[in-house]
């Protein structure tokens, strides 16, 4: 199978010592001791990145699996939920609390902008008698980035507990969770980190291990029950075979971020793509609030968005995403994360894009790759 030079937003391209480090002769991750060690030393170093000294748990299983335990963990029949919907996944989190017998009230925000803190904070006069609220900070689909800190900041005037689903800004973007008081952040491991899909982590405040103890009624289930990992460390014990190899190869990869400033790359990286894409006289989806992992462009009039990735796929070996729901068939999303987030990597990704555009009929007011490397200058 021939593998496409990818420019999704997730999965992420993933370097070539991280996939050596899969490799590695496996122990007995129940048994030894010794990785017991190793994987509270990794929970440390993610606590770095999103700047936490809270508990941070890796659990088996794609981002998805963060989303839900969170819900899982933390809701109980009838209980209110505050949902922060300005984008497909910012909705989608109602149904994780549906699921497990919440009640889910909708702040509804535009979704071509961040939330607006004056109109949540009028919300919340009226309204603010909610267990916890969910909050996505980078919705993908859109490219929105949501003003984390003053979100977070305003609904903890209100005593409402935070999860945040950070899965594709962690590394990308500044992320404070002791600061700006996240209760349960989550992120995964095959976006701006650049592991392979498989892992999810997230960090747990005093806060959250408190809603979960103090239920009245058991979390459904076992695997996405979040209480089950309180004590692994002390009883040295973990709740199911932890994957060995995902976990090393996650290490490094985690490594491979702190050896450079990985945030300053990606800003960079961002800023000069989307004013490329302006400048050329593309349009972005999103009005402001714009994200440094993933741009969304507006498909042109007369331009097939289906056969223009389908061109960039067989012709340039080039893989982007398209999207769903309500924006399917209307953008493209251009992934610049983690490794996605180069030079070479940018470069590539709008010479194939002007010259299937132009293919298509689509003239640009300027060259997008002369003017990408005109900025980079």
């Amino acid at each position: 199978m021939k593998t496409p030079f990818l420019m999704t937003a997730g999965p992420t391209r993933v370097r070539e010592n991280v996939r050596l480090a899969r490799a590695k002769e496996c122990s007995n991750p129940d048994l030894d001791l010794n990785f017991y060690d190793f994987y509270r030393n990794l929970c440390i170093k993610i606590g770095k990145i999103i700047e936490t000294k809270q508990d941070v748990r890796i659990l088996s299983g794609e981002g998805i699996l963060g989303l839900e335990a969170a819900c899982a963990s933390f809701t109980e029949q009838g209980d209110r939920v505050l949902v922060v919907d300005n984008g497909i996944f910012g909705e989608g989190f109602g149904d994780f609390v549906k699921m497990y017998g919440g009640k889910p009230v909708y702040f509804k925000g535009d979704r071509e902008h961040g939330i607006n803190i004056s109109d949540l904070e009028n919300f919340l006069i009226k309204d603010n008698e909610f267990k916890y609220a969910t909050i996505v900070h980078c919705d993908t689909p859109s490219g929105v980035l949501n003003p984390l800190r003053e979100i977070c900041k305003t609904l903890k005037k209100y005593g409402i507990a935070t999860v945040v689903d950070a899965v594709s800004s962690i590394g990308g973007e500044e992320v404070k969770v002791d600061e700006w008081e996240i209760d349960v952040c989550l992120g995964a491991s095959q976006k701006v980190l650049s592991a392979p899909p498989g892992l999810t982590f997230l960090s747990i405040s005093d806060t959250a291990w408190k809603i979960m103890e103090n239920r009245e009624s058991p979390i459904a289930g076992f695997y996405c029950n979040l209480l089950i990992w309180k004590d692994y460390y002390e009883k040295k014990w973990f709740p199911y075979t932890m994957p060995i190899s995902d976990i090393e190869g996650l290490n490094t990869a985690v490594d491979n971020y702190f050896s450079e400033n990985t945030i300053k790359r990606h800003q960079i990286i961002a800023s000069s793509f989307r004013k490329s894409i302006v400048e050329a006289g593309l349009e972005l989806y999103t009005k402001d609030s714009y994200s440094n992992t993933v741009s969304v462009i507006k498909i042109p009039d007369g331009i097939d968005e289906k056969k223009l990735r389908k061109n960039l796929l067989e012709k340039h070996n080039l893989m982007i995403s398209g999207a769903f729901g309500y924006l399917e068939g209307k953008v493209i999303r251009i992934g610049h994360m983690g490794e996605g987030a180069r030079e070479y990597s940018g470069f590539y990704v709008l010479k194939s894009l002007e010259k299937e555009l132009m293919d298509q009929g689509f003239k640009p007011k300027k060259s997008l790759t002369e003017n990408f490397i005109n900025i980079l200058k």
